[in-house]
């Protein structure tokens, strides 16, 4: 058995969940990545070897090498490996070999994916791989020594197909990464419709416009506008709960807010049904604490809160500013304020007509730099687009004394200390919100 692995870019939230899970399936993991984060630092408390900045003298013996998506063919660990003739996977093509011989199931979707991954593993017992931090288990990775895994698969490369899911559950299919589709909504689509018809249960939101069609497809079919009823925010132990009808299955309370948060347990219910009995399956729906930076109350108290949120697209930021202002409500605060880092300039170019609508309802925002994961700048008329919410341009974020500042030309311009603020991107704005740099 090949024992040794090695990961490059393993300060991925997608790539660290793949390696905690191989170590505590008894490989000898290391990995290495372009610079240190709090990410890499908890994966060397937990015994893994990891080496910042990348060398090629991190590649030693290892038997396999994995990298991410990130990592270019001019990657220096990249080119020492392939000289080596080592094995070299991405991490799409390595999934098979991760995922084998379990009874996989499979989350995936445009959005909810992690959300709903989480609440599954909430619910039935098994080894959890995601694309977030559970709150519940403090870890993109929880091992348990079952055949059961839960699995947040990803869309964005079609790595989806290379698993061989028992459960597939779709949350929505929005079109989304069409870059990679050769913005082929035919392509993009059929790579749906293969990953649901290689598994041998499906769950489907069946009001979703493209799921919809699928009417030939056996599945278990959620209709959210009939089958999901009373829905409303509920507090519990002073946080924020959903209270809903789910069909003739009675009342579910789930953390979070907001109607998608409904739609997502639902979902959850439903493929945890084929498996766990139904009064299991209610009960356990509330060990569920929520995820990082997915409505993630950072602080609280009765004149200001905190919240990092990470939705990047104009539908996520729409349902989280919804569910903002209805908790916002209930706490009786007076004011939203929105804080966005606009993720890629391609995503915000290609979707720019819905960013200027997404923001509908909020008091005040303040719109950072382009996290640009680094392509090239391309410019952007914020200013113009978004003249509707008479912006505040910022350039960073300092968390100091218990406040939050917002920094432009090194200095602080405004002091958020009064209503709901919440932080919106898949940036570096959740280390910026927290004070972690």
């Amino acid at each position: 058995m090949s024992n040794k692995i090695h990961f490059i870019g393993i300060g991925g939230i997608g790539l660290s969940a793949l390696a905690r899970f191989l170590k505590k399936n008894g490989y000898d993991v290391s990995g290495s990545d372009a610079k240190e984060s709090p990410l890499t630092r908890s994966l060397k408390d937990e015994g893994i070897i990891v080496n910042t900045p990348q060398s090629a003298s991190n590649i030693t013996d290892q038997d396999i090498v994995i990298y991410s998506a990130a990592v270019s063919k001019e990657n220096i660990e990249y080119i020492e490996a392939k000289k080596r003739k080592m094995l070299l996977l991405s991490r799409k093509d390595a999934l098979p070999f991760i995922l084998k011989g379990k009874k996989l199931f499979a989350v995936a979707g445009a959005h909810g994916k992690s959300t709903t991954s989480a609440m599954l593993a909430s619910v039935v017992e098994g080894s959890v791989i995601i694309g977030a931090e559970s709150k519940q288990f403090n870890s993109n990775m929880h091992f348990v020594e079952s055949d059961n895994l839960i699995f947040e698969a990803d869309e964005s490369d079609a790595s989806f197909l290379n698993t061989n899911p028992s459960v597939a559950l779709v949350t929505n299919a929005e079109p989304e990464h069409m870059e990679f589709y050769d913005y082929d909504l035919d392509k993009f689509f059929d790579a749906y419709r293969t990953f649901l018809q290689k598994a041998k249960v499906r769950v489907i939101n069946a009001e979703d416009e493209f799921l919809s069609t699928l009417t030939n497809l056996e599945a278990i079919r959620l209709y959210p506008s009939s089958d999901i009823k009373n829905i409303k925010t509920i507090i519990i132990d002073n946080e924020p709960f959903t209270s809903f009808i789910l069909k003739d299955l009675g009342t579910f309370e789930v953390f979070g807010v907001g109607e998608h948060i409904a739609i997502n347990a639902s979902l959850t219910i439903l493929a945890a049904m084929t498996q766990n009995p139904l009064e299991e399956v209610r009960e356990n729906l509330k060990n569920y604490k929520g995820i990082k930076k997915r409505f993630d109350i950072l602080e609280k108290d009765s004149r200001c809160v905190i919240i990092d949120d990470y939705a990047h697209h104009p539908t996520e930021i729409e349902v989280t500013i919804k569910s903002a202002r209805k908790y916002a409500k209930l706490l009786g605060l007076k004011k939203v304020v929105a804080i966005w880092q606009p993720h890629k300039y391609s995503r915000t170019i290609d979707n720019l007509d819905k960013f200027k609508e997404c923001f509908a309802g909020i008091d005040e925002l303040i719109i950072l730099p382009v996290f640009s994961v680094g392509e090239e700048k391309q410019e952007i008329d914020f200013e113009k687009h978004f003249k509707v919410y008479k912006p505040l341009f910022a350039d960073a974020l300092l968390k100091k004394d218990g406040h939050l500042h917002i920094i432009k030309d090194q200095q602080s311009i405004q002091d958020l200390s009064e209503g709901l603020i919440i932080g919106l991107g898949a940036g570096d704005i959740t280390y910026q919100l927290r004070g972690q740099y």
